[in-house]
């Protein structure tokens, strides 16, 4: 119930609409029982009237009812799509717009499939609240009173009678079906959930599954969830069918009960013959408004369980919280780590210990270690996606935390070995950094970053699709393109992260030339495992199990043989090539 209530707060600037909505389905019903069972009383009343003429008004009646039905039905779905759809679109923002904050440390146990059927299909199935179940609910609640006062008027007993069928289909089916179907909501909607997960894993990974040939066992994974959803929904396919025969079944007991009830009153004269067939027929017509809720709360299970995977999500706190009052951004760009530790989550091992270092403005410092020394961490803390366990980032004097989240992020420009690039065209992935850029500004910054050429190869230049994942990019490309981004954002603080690896020495080399371009007159902290290009950093950092082991210049560093100088020993002899080797291709 608790999930139902917060579904329906969501209704409240729409409350007008729905209340329009109800009201013209009220009036599709009404208009549908009058046709019917004006046609009755005309029928019969002919037979016994001495002139046509008498029955002017109910023929009339007949006409007005014939049209209204089909204009209030018509504008009733209009209002009551118009809503719900606006009302989904509206808790589909509403949803992405609580899961940002939760980015990525609250975000990092959910596969992407899973989040993407919850603000997909989840948010879908929210329409069964609103336009299956409120309104159709309402709506039956009216028709039943008007029914049963009608009926009042010309028997107690026949009013009781119709009003006893009518609840029995309008709330004991739908309670019956309700029972029958519990658990079953909850258990498609989570086999719905793995299916997308699975298959936007397949999808992502579909290179490696064919490589390793992996990808029948894939399919097979797949199919067998798919049989899964297809037991449950054959399940909810059987119990559909027992509610429309239980719906039908009670529909004409109704009438066969009205009638029982009504003979015996017409014979003795209580009620007129002519209102025989009328009031049969008020009886069948009546049926409309409760027969749906029996579907309605078939699927109102899956609908709760869809609200609470949502409010799952958006109900989680940030790990991450802005300051009441922010603090202006600061003027001194200079950024210090103060004794910081980190770890990712209580229990585990710690990620950072005692880390202290100071970038003043223009500065160069490079944080180097082997892979799994927490290097990385260090630009989620910058940018506060965590923060530190203990210690302090801070930024011009004072704790990060003490400014508005996205002021901090606009100080600092960072380009990363995993940048991702949306699929949109080239133009939308550069706009990113900066939404006001013209052509001018985006072709200097493509011109700084070597990538001219791209704009002159990519079919429609600056507003060509680069693809998924820039599918269309060189993994040199994409690296390029997050150093344009950089240049375009022109923040004072730069952070490279490992933005040079997996490339090629070649590309590496033309990456680093537009680096050196990007880190002029900026501080930068270039974080790495590969010691390229170390003689013109003011300061190194050598990073080693979340500790700062070494640090000082490339220059002492390099004779100290600490585990910089290992680093660097190592490294030289990969790029060696041994004169057997190349004797062997010489001689080919």
């Amino acid at each position: 119930m608790r999930i139902f209530l917060r579904l329906i707060r969501f209704l409240k600037p729409y409350r007008r609409q729905v209340a329009l909505a109800v009201f013209l389905g009220v009036v599709t019903v009404v208009s549908n029982v009058g046709l019917l069972a004006t046609a009755a009383y005309v029928i019969s009343a002919a037979a016994i009237v001495s002139y046509i003429s008498l029955l002017v008004i109910p023929i009339y009646l007949v006409r007005i009812f014939s049209v209204s039905r089909s204009f209030s039905r018509y504008a009733e779905r209009m209002v009551s799509h118009d809503v719900t759809f606006k009302l989904l679109g509206n808790a589909r923002t509403w949803f992405y717009a609580r899961l940002e904050p939760l980015a990525p440390a609250r975000l990092a146990g959910y596969r992407s499939g899973d989040l993407l059927s919850r603000v997909v299909r989840d948010v879908e199935e929210l329409e069964n609240v609103y336009l299956r179940i409120l309104a159709p609910a309402a709506i039956a609640a009216v028709v039943s009173a008007l029914t049963f006062a009608l009926f009042y008027i010309f028997s107690p007993v026949l009013a009781f009678v119709a009003l006893g069928f009518l609840i029995a289909t309008g709330a004991g089916v739908p309670v019956l079906v309700r029972a029958l179907s519990r658990g079953f909501g909850r258990r498609e909607l989570e086999l719905r959930a793995e299916l997308n997960a699975r298959i936007v894993d397949g999808v992502q990974g579909a290179q490696d599954l064919l490589a390793f040939g992996a990808e029948g066992a894939h399919a097979r994974e797949v199919a067998a969830i798919g049989r899964k959803v297809d037991r449950v929904q054959r399940r909810m396919a059987f119990i559909t069918g027992l509610h429309n025969s239980l719906g039908d079944l009670l529909t004409n007991l109704t009438m066969i009960s009205a009638l029982v009830v009504a003979i015996p009153l017409v014979a003795g004269g209580e009620i007129k013959g002519v209102y025989l067939g009328f009031l049969a027929l008020v009886a069948l017509g009546a049926f409309e408004a409760v027969q749906p809720l029996g579907a309605a709360f078939q699927f109102l299970g899956r609908s709760l369980s869809a609200g609470e995977r949502l409010f799952e999500i958006t109900d989680s706190e940030p790990v991450v919280r802005g300051p009441e009052a922010p603090h202006p951004p600061p003027a001194d760009h200079a950024m210090e780590f103060d004794r910081v530790g980190f770890r990712y989550a209580e229990g585990e091992p710690a990620v950072l210990e005692d880390v202290s270092f100071i970038l003043k403005p223009g500065k160069r410092v490079a944080i180097v270690g082997p892979s799994g020394a927490g290097k990385s961490t260090l630009v989620s803390l910058i940018l506060r996606f965590w923060d530190p366990e203990c210690g302090e980032v801070r930024l011009g004097g004072h704790d990060v935390r003490e400014y508005a989240q996205e002021d901090l992020r606009s100080l600092v420009g960072v380009v990363s070995q995993d940048t991702h690039v949306f699929n949109a065209s080239l133009r939308s992935n550069l706009l990113l950094a900066d939404p006001e850029a013209g052509d001018a500004a985006l072709e200097r910054a493509l011109e700084r970053a070597r990538l001219s050429g791209l704009v002159e190869r990519l079919p429609g230049g600056l507003d060509g699709y680069i693809g998924e994942q820039g599918a269309r990019l060189s993994g040199g490309e994409r690296q390029r393109l997050a150093v344009a981004r950089a240049l375009l954002k022109d923040a004072p603080v730069l952070v490279l992260d490992e933005a040079t690896a997996n490339l090629d020495p070649v590309t590496e080399r033309e990456l680093l030339e537009s680096v050196r371009d990007l880190m002029r007159d900026r501080s930068t902290l270039v974080i790495t495992h590969r010691l390229v290009d170390m003689q013109s950093m003011d300061e190194i950092l050598v990073l080693d199990a979340g500790r700062i082991v070494e640090r000082g210049t490339h220059e002492k560093l390099r004779g100290s043989g600490g585990l910089y100088s290992r680093m660097l020993e190592v490294q030289n002899q990969m790029f060696e090539m041994p004169d057997a080797v190349l004797s062997e291709i010489d001689q080919h």
